[in-house]
């Protein structure tokens, strides 16, 4: 074999190698970026179940507690708002907020020992006590799989991949504000 056929082996080599490198590294950033979607998803399904939850809660615990106005207002105003936010910030902002108005319904709540003894209401209390629940570990899911990304999408060499096809980096899912760091109490 001369030189030069051995050369052109070798380039071609470094291109295959090259090019499945790319293929590979492409497919993993595309599997990460399919699973945080995915995630988030998640998410907006048990936002969906708790937007169910709440009309009902607030039926629920107006019954017993009517000049309560204000907070019924703040709850449905709050839940609207978390509804039709669009985009990641907005929509985790919307979030947070809806969660600090349900601590004041059941702050209400805890005023009333005839409604805490409700059945419909401790039904309700308990559906939304595992929808909280799921939304904290959908929360987690997501953050890990935008880690995950993250990382990926800054590490090299697969940064040059990342760049080449503008992959992104995502936001975690965070809770904005100190007070709303607390959980949701449920308890009666």
């Amino acid at each position: 074999m001369s030189t030069g056929l051995i050369v052109l082996w070798v380039v071609v080599g470094i291109v295959v190698i090259l090019a499945g490198y790319i293929v590979i590294a492409y497919n993993r950033l595309v599997g990460l970026r399919v699973n945080s979607e995915e995630a988030y998803s998640d998410i907006d399904v048990q936002s969906k179940r708790r937007y169910d939850l709440i009309p009902n809660l607030v039926e629920a615990v107006k019954g017993y507690a009517a000049h309560e106005k204000e907070v019924f207002e703040n709850v449905t105003k709050a839940r609207t708002a978390a509804m039709s936010a669009t985009g990641f910030e907005e929509k985790a902002k919307a979030e947070n907020m809806l969660s600090a108005t349900l601590k004041s319904l059941f702050a209400v709540a805890e005023a009333y020992p005839q409604l805490k003894a409700n059945e419909n209401f401790l039904q309700l209390q308990g559906e939304l006590v595992d929808t909280e629940d799921k939304m904290m570990a959908a929360r987690r899911n997501y953050n890990m799989n935008v880690r995950d990304l993250n990382v990926a999408i800054q590490q090299f060499p697969s940064n040059i991949i990342a760049g080449m096809f503008s992959f992104k980096k995502k936001d975690m899912f965070e809770v904005a504000e100190e007070a709303e760091k607390e959980a949701v109490k449920v308890k009666f």
